[in-house]
This record gives structure tokens, sequence and C-alpha cells, in this order.
């Protein structure tokens, strides 16, 4: 963890590396690669914490999730492969519902490259329907509540 990530307020900051087939034809992270650049921060956090796949599947049913919304404006391009850092908090921990906030950020923080939101569900996995954060889960997400 950087000294960055243990002085922000709330949340988390978590260093990724952009590769080069995160770019496009003119050298800049592609619009639509930011998704998967925040699962690569967010990932990580949740697998230190006793929440991943592996090859025996979910380590916890509330992995079983899917994205309901994401929102993202874009400042300034990210140019090139490299780190860059995501902090990322939740604005909001509902029954069977989180709305993370996020933003991408230059290593010193001095530039914000984009910034959003995702809302994600937790779902049943036999109905497709929402279904309630497990305590595990709850313990976790508490620790990024803004």
């Amino acid at each position: 963890m950087t000294d960055l990530a243990t002085a922000v307020e709330y949340g988390h900051v978590e260093p990724i590396t952009v590769y080069f087939d995160d770019l496009d034809a003119m050298g800049i992270v592609h619009n639509a690669r930011y998704a998967v650049l925040l699962e690569r921060a967010v990932t990580p956090y949740w697998t230190e914490r006793g929440h991943y796949f592996d090859h025996n599947g979910p380590s916890t049913p509330d992995l079983f999730h899917a994205v309901r919304e994401f929102a993202i404006t874009y400042h300034r391009p990210i140019r090139g492969a490299g780190e860059v850092h995501v902090h990322f908090w939740l604005n909001h921990l509902g029954e069977t519902s989180a709305e993370y906030g996020f933003r991408f950020h230059s290593p010193d923080a001095t530039v914000v490259y984009a910034e959003g939101r995702r809302a994600i569900v937790r779902l049943d996995p036999a109905t497709m329907r929402p279904t309630p954060w497990t305590e595990s889960a709850r313990a976790v997400a508490s620790t990024l509540l803004r």
C-alpha cells in the first residue's frame, strides 16, 4: 500500500497497472477499459479480506452480483502504459445493493483522469433476484463507506 493510500480520509487507494492492450490507436486508455481498470483496483481489496474467486468458485455468496449502473466523467486522458491510482469508496450500502464512487488519478494525486460511480446488486443465483448481503460482506463494505 502506498503512503497516499493511507492518507485518504475515506475509502481506499489502489495502484494498478495500465497495459498496452488497454490503449486505443491514439495511445490513450480506451474509454471502455475504465470498467475493467476499476475491477483491477477493487478486486485486490476484497480478496485480501476473504472475498475472492479461485478454482473452487466464489469464497462467499456475495460475489454473485451484477453491475446495475456505471457512470463516468472523463477529465484528462491516461496516456500510455504504466501506473495509475484508483481511489474508491462506497457512497451507499443498502440491503441488496451498493454504490461505489471512484476516481482515477496520477500516483502523486495531482491529476484526476476520470471519476464516477458504479451501482451493484447482489443476486440470488437460483432466482436472479436481489438478495441481501451477508454480514461478512457488510463488515468489509463498512470500511469503505464515505
